[in-house]
């Protein structure tokens, strides 16, 4: 079986989620939904788990959000591939 790189795209500025969801801070990066405890992105990368020949993910975020993306990866125990960075 040929492995699968899961491609997580978290970008935007979560504009229409104002006032909580800011462009500092968009509504991905929230924990709005389930235990209340993981955000919409950490949710998005568990619901892979279990996927037989599963690599690391490949994540696409705004380059302002870079620090949040890889500290919210390395809350929940994954090391992603790469983080490409769009302006």
């Amino acid at each position: 079986m040929t492995a699968l790189v899961p491609v997580i795209l978290c970008g935007g500025t979560g504009t229409r989620l104002w006032p909580l969801s800011r462009a500092s801070y968009p509504k991905q990066y929230w924990a709005l939904a389930g235990s209340g405890e993981e955000t919409l992105l950490q949710q998005t990368q568990q619901r892979l788990e279990g996927i037989p020949d599963l690599q690391p993910p490949l994540l696409i975020c705004n380059e302002d959000h870079r620090f949040i993306v890889a500290e919210q990866m390395r809350q929940i125990g994954v090391e992603p591939a790469a983080i490409l960075l769009e302006p």
